[in-house]
């Protein structure tokens, strides 16, 4: 098994960060396994006519897709929480081809699909790896960031509660498959690798908005476990059936969507809808006694009630 050890100093330097490239990442990964399954949708349809047109992209794709160990140069540790994709992208292109080739190549060692490493062998490799996840982000990503930055951002303020009140053990409860292996370790994989030991820059913590995948990225003494945050995009969906149809199916997916506590700004940009369509669903819900404002700083926070609980249970 592989263990994370953090010292007191290395929980003390712990944190929270985003990173478009690891969203990316999440999302190109999703999209490929799509394709994979054969059953893509209008995404994964596009990114399968890139990848037909692509060898470099196709090869990198297949390869962290179907591997336990990514190259270091697309695993990349942010480090707050305005993170730009074109500074990570910077940082992707200043590794050098023959570090990127000697990790792909360990990459593939722990792949579990065949595929070789020959489009790695032109120059460039880095160069053309953040090509890759330019274009990633701009057709996939960016036209959808804002919404995906409120997921992220309520998992973190959940989580950023739980530390304030209980402290980091409770605070890691629940992301992926990790779990807490004694006084200073998290176990975060089954398989045999070396243990990382965390110093005095601490551990960040970034969500991404898949329903699974967890991963580290390394660049000691910096590092970065990605973990799929709460409440994630696809989990958004509510059909139009049973509780949804007696409450209306507007109400019915802000009940669904606040399964942490969430603004109605937050609201408005996660379903895509108006700022009034928000607070007039809102409104009707609160005088129904499903739901309760609490305010924090210079926002309100809403949150389901016990009602508002036993009506989502309800939505399809």
């Amino acid at each position: 098994m592989t263990l994370i050890r953090l010292g007191p100093d290395g929980l003390r330097a712990s944190r929270f960060a985003l990173s478009p490239l690891a969203e990316t990442l999440s999302l190109l990964i999703a999209l490929r396994c799509e394709i994979d399954r054969g059953r893509p949708g209008p995404e994964a349809q596009a990114l399968a006519g890139w990848l037909d047109r692509d060898p470099f992209a196709a090869g990198l794709l297949r390869l962290v897709s179907a591997t336990k160990f990514l190259p270091d140069f697309v695993a990349i540790p942010p480090s707050s929480m305005t993170t730009r994709i074109d500074d990570e992208l910077a940082r992707m292109r200043a590794v050098p081809d023959h570090v990127a080739r000697a990790t792909i190549a360990e990459s593939r060692r722990f792949a579990w699909m065949p595929g070789g490493i020959a489009w790695a062998d032109p120059d460039g490799v880095t160069t053309s790896a953040a090509a890759v996840f330019a274009r990633g982000w701009q057709w996939f990503v960016e036209p959808d960031w804002p919404r995906r930055r409120a997921v992220m951002e309520r998992d973190i303020r959940h989580r950023a509660g739980v530390l304030a009140a209980h402290g980091w053990r409770q605070a890691i409860d629940g992301i992926g498959k990790i779990r807490w292996a004694g006084p200073d370790a998290i176990l975060f994989s089954t398989q045999t690798h070396a243990d990382l030991s965390i110093g005095d820059e601490g551990l960040v913590l970034v969500p991404h908005t898949g329903t699974s995948g967890q991963w580290m990225c390394e660049a000691p003494p910096r590092f970065a476990l990605v973990y799929p945050a709460r409440g994630a995009l696809e989990h958004l969906h509510v059909a139009a059936e049973g509780v949804a149809k007696l409450i209306g199916e507007g109400r019915a997916r802000i009940l669904a969507a606040l399964a942490d506590p969430t603004t109605s700004s937050q609201l408005a940009v996660l379903l895509g809808v108006s700022l009034g369509t928000v607070s007039g669903h809102l409104a009707t819900l609160r005088d129904a006694g499903a739901v309760v404002g609490r305010r924090s700083g210079r926002a309100v926070y809403y949150e389901r009630t016990s009602l508002g609980d036993a009506l989502a249970t309800h939505l399809g």
